[in-house]
């Protein structure tokens, strides 16, 4: 099977029930992916496959190959940490740091949904060319990702500075 992670290829002879996360984690050494739940609810294992935010635990990694798969090891680019992690860092938007992988794979994903105009199930205005990333939209959207120590305000705080400042 061949993979293309975080812009590098990987070829594996692997068996077909392995899981995208279990991929990363255990013969690709990317460990930043969380297994959180094992079952899609809580959105630590939260990866881009072609940019659209998926669950990894639930994805088999045959399913994916030869797609663009980003894990929050591939959000930096050249050794600069991407926006959006300075972000955490400055609002607290962590404090275990176990979602937090999920939260921002999961962020980036929502910021290209949003530029592309997919509405979320608030989303007043279906025929809107843009749609306003405001607390309520932001909430909703944000929704599968789950953090366990309550540091929602700063991740929150985090992700509309980031993008309100990529949209201005």
């Amino acid at each position: 099977m061949h993979f293309l992670i975080n812009g590098k290829s990987f070829d594996f002879e692997l068996d077909v029930r392995l899981s995208l996360l279990d991929l990363f984690r255990e013969h690709v050494g990317l460990t930043g992916t969380k297994k959180g739940c094992n079952q899609g609810a809580c959105g630590a294992c939260t990866v881009l496959v072609d940019g659209e935010r998926i669950n990894s635990c639930l994805a088999l990694a045959v399913q994916y190959q030869g797609r663009a798969i980003t894990t929050v090891e591939g959000l930096a680019e050249a050794g600069r940490l991407h926006p959006l992690q300075h972000a955490f860092m400055e609002h607290d938007g962590f404090q275990c740091g176990y979602c937090t992988p999920g939260q921002l794979c999961s962020a980036v994903g929502m910021a290209d949904e949003i530029g592309r105009g997919v509405p979320s199930a608030v989303t007043t205005d279906l025929s809107a060319e843009t749609i306003e990333l405001d607390h309520d939209e932001l909430r909703e959207r944000m929704s599968g990702n789950l953090c366990r120590c309550g540091a929602y305000n700063g991740i929150v705080e985090a992700i509309a500075e980031t993008f309100e400042k990529e949209s201005a």
